[in-house]
């Protein structure tokens, strides 16, 4: 798709909305498929040359086909791009140049206010309002039955070459509008966000990475990861194996649920996919229901009939010896949950993205526990996909709130977060460079009620701040030809700044948006306030008798002009040091 850049992109987008208040549209339909994949021939072609590569210190990027310097032997991986339409190109690259600066331009330019890192460490005293519970009374009694996993993205995990942040391929190659020879200049970059930077490491870096984000998701009451099978050769199915091996080696009791990516894997032996199911089956991560059933959840499960599926269940049991627990995730699961019931344990759906319309995951729940299934309810925060040209409102942190409402009220028996670290939707839970640690430390709050049945007490003040870094109708003045439009039934556009407090008794919030400077009166308990957005950056602090306590600070500048869309919101707490 093109347009000029400015007045055609803004026509576009206000008729797309007149379209879309006259037609109603499910909120719970995913209407994406994950993009092109690199091949089967290309994948093999890596490993032919990793070991060359490896002697030589050279990573072998397996879609380009060009040996890239200044990186080390594991190379970084190409993320499958979700989403409906063309696929980004996936011509060939060139080589990077030896020493390449890092961009200022994109989400790139907008760096590491603060020299963030992630160093692994375990969760600080006081980062939360609540005491946490320790692991152990989260996953006993009525609080073990009640799961709660990360959807995991084998695309992005924390480093995709062992460099140093302000030159990685992250930097280099998926914030920078520039970035794999500009393939992704048509939608200013392909990320606009990042995993929170760590520090390099020497021997198995990836596996040390993959068990630190184990360690960050067990800290944060999470019982494991819904592993995203987008292959079954190359890059991300290494990877899915090593995670299998990580969560294994950092807590026996954090579960891998094996979840076959029907938009991505291309096989239609249902015999293929029951093998590789069974490979990863062997690791003792792999999550089996308390009777020894193997948990497999396929995303998208409708691509293929009930026949396919049942043939794979089948295989299991008789070439394998595996029982399988089947719980279909649906993008559509009221077209297709009759005819999958008799096959499955429980149903899921990937389910909205914004705070509109969740209440009609009521509906699903009672669905799907009137036929005597369980329920995996999914909680998001907020989603935001350039390489499609379509998001959500999220509300600031009102879709989180909203989304765990529903899987607490609605009575779900698992949750699914989604997702843990997929950037290329901003969808990302897991600790990343311009929200820090606030959504995940949110999601332990609302975790704990889910799982303990009680609402946790607010023993510290606590403020989580939000906002984006530019207004929802701002025009990128760089060479992005493809702009964001708001999904079909999404709430409307706006532009706000949250202040959502967490406080122990009645005080006053100062807050300060831009020039602006104010305050009000916060409850004690949880409460949020909306704020205009204002060109500058915010802040707020609690006082209370006088005497300040809680304070946040949301570094990231807003401005009225930018050079690349980004329409997803920051965020920060006062539970985390800056």
């Amino acid at each position: 798709m093109t347009a000029d850049r400015h007045t055609d992109r803004r026509a576009r987008r206000r008729t797309r909305g007149g379209d879309r208040a006259a037609r109603p549209v499910s909120h719970r339909r995913r209407p994406a498929v994950r993009g092109a994949r690199p091949l089967l021939a290309m994948a093999l072609s890596a490993f032919l040359l990793v070991g060359v590569c490896a002697a030589t210190g050279i990573a072998w990027d397996p879609l380009s086909g060009a040996p890239e310097r200044n990186a080390t032997a594991h190379g970084a991986a190409a993320p499958q791009a979700a989403g409906p339409g063309p696929a980004p190109d996936t011509g060939t690259a060139a080589p990077q140049p030896e020493q390449s600066p890092a961009p200022t331009k994109g989400a790139a330019a907008k760096g590491n206010p603060e020299g963030a890192l992630d160093s692994g460490a375990g969760r600080p005293a006081g980062a939360l309002p609540f005491d946490m519970p320790q692991p152990a009374a989260l996953r006993s009694g009525e609080a073990g039955r009640k799961l709660v996993f990360a959807h995991y993205f084998t695309p992005y995990p924390l480093s995709l070459d062992n460099a140093g942040a302000d030159n990685d391929y992250y930097t280099r190659n998926y914030l920078n509008p520039d970035g794999e020879s500009g393939k992704h200049g048509r939608y200013g970059g392909l990320l606009r966000d990042r995993p929170l930077p760590v520090t390099p490491k020497s021997g198995d870096w990836e596996y040390a990475n993959l068990q630190q984000e184990v360690r960050t998701a067990r800290a944060a009451g999470i019982d494991g990861f819904t592993l995203d099978l987008l292959s079954l050769s190359g890059k991300n199915w290494d990877r899915s194996n090593l995670l299998m091996a990580a969560a294994r080696s950092v807590d026996p009791s954090f579960k891998i649920m094996l979840m076959p990516d029907m938009t991505s894997l291309k096989t239609d032996d249902p015999r293929v996919l029951a093998g590789a199911i069974a490979t990863l089956a062997e690791a003792s991560a792999a999550h089996r229901l308390p009777d020894g059933r193997l948990v497999v959840s396929p995303f998208k499960a409708e691509a293929k009939n009930v026949a396919w599926w049942t043939e794979v269940i089948d295989v299991l049991k008789t070439d394998h010896g595996i029982r399988t627990a089947f719980v279909p995730l649906f993008l559509d699961f009221g077209a297709h949950s009759g005819d999958f019931a008799p096959i499955s344990h429980g149903f899921s759906e990937w389910g909205s993205r914004s705070y509109v319309g969740q209440e009609s995951s009521t509906r699903d729940v009672q669905r799907a526990h009137g036929m005597g299934k369980i329920w995996m309810q999914p909680v998001s925060v907020q989603d935001a996909r350039p390489n499609q040209g379509i998001y959500d409102e999220a509300g600031n942190t009102a879709t989180l709130r909203a989304t765990w409402t529903r899987a607490i009220e609605d009575g779900a028996d698992w949750v699914q977060l989604t997702t843990w670290n997929d950037y290329s939707e901003g969808s990302q839970f897991a600790p990343s460079l311009h929200n820090g640690h606030a959504y995940l430390d949110l999601t332990s709050y609302y975790l704990t009620r889910f799982k303990t049945g009680s609402w946790p007490e607010i023993v510290r003040d606590t403020l989580y701040l939000s906002a984006r870094t530019q207004f929802a109708d701002a025009d990128p003045t760089g060479g992005q030809s493809l702009v964001m439009s708001l999904r079909r039934g999404s709430a409307p556009a706006r532009d706000t700044v949250e202040v959502l407090s967490f406080l122990t008794e009645a005080a006053s919030v100062r807050t300060t948006v831009g020039t602006a400077q104010g305050g009000h009166d916060a409850p004690a308990g949880i409460h949020s306030k909306l704020l205009p957005l204002k060109a500058g950056t915010s802040a707020a602090h609690v006082v209370r008798d006088g005497k300040a306590s809680a304070k946040v600070d949301l570094p990231f500048r807003v401005d009225h002009k930018v050079e690349v869309q980004d329409l997803q919101y920051y965020a920060a707490t006062s539970g985390r040091e800056p």
